[in-house]
């Protein structure tokens, strides 16, 4: 991942976010996920992308993301089940917390339909929640000190299998 990021069209990316993304990069891979060395188009979500899927298995559903835009860049979380971890989102620091309750993923019900097909609900803190999926987890401005953090909700939501 370093070498891609030090390429030429990537001289707009900041310094501090070219060490998130490496680093990021780096314990994916030893979590068993992987992004094949492929940094795509950004399409709507910035310039570039980063799409993080299990090493070694067919299926391609993403796990995370990293959204590389002119200014900054983004690390999106994938979860479903998410009232299996709420002990874990309510032990969190406030900028894992704001993934789950900051005003950004709330459902805009696909324009006043009465049940989104692309809807999670859960309750945290005793408040309930209505996210859009197409906007949820969104991590903005992810820093290296933070790290920790994402990772262990990352290993909460998808826990390392044992070996036998």
């Amino acid at each position: 991942m370093k070498e891609i990021l030090s390429r030429q069209e990537f001289n707009f990316v900041n310094a501090h976010d070219k060490e998130f993304i490496i680093a990021f990069d780096n314990e994916m891979k030893k979590l068993g996920y992987t992004c094949n060395n492929n940094v795509g188009n950004g399409y709507c979500w910035g310039r570039y992308m980063i799409i993080y899927t299990k090493s070694g298995v067919k299926n391609k559903k993403s796990y995370a993301r990293i959204y590389i835009r002119d200014e900054d860049v983004i690390l999106r979380l994938y979860f479903s089940n998410v009232d299996k971890h709420i002990k874990e989102i309510e032990q969190a620091p406030a900028y894992v917390q704001e993934a789950f309750t900051g005003e950004y993923p709330s459902c805009d019900h696909c324009h006043d339909k009465k049940e989104c097909i692309h809807q999670k609900k859960y309750s945290i803190n005793g408040n309930a929640y209505e996210i859009c999926d197409g906007k949820a987890f969104y991590f903005f401005r992810p820093i290296i000190a933070n790290m920790p953090e994402y990772l262990k909700l990352f290993t909460a939501f998808y826990p390392q299998k044992k070996k036998a």
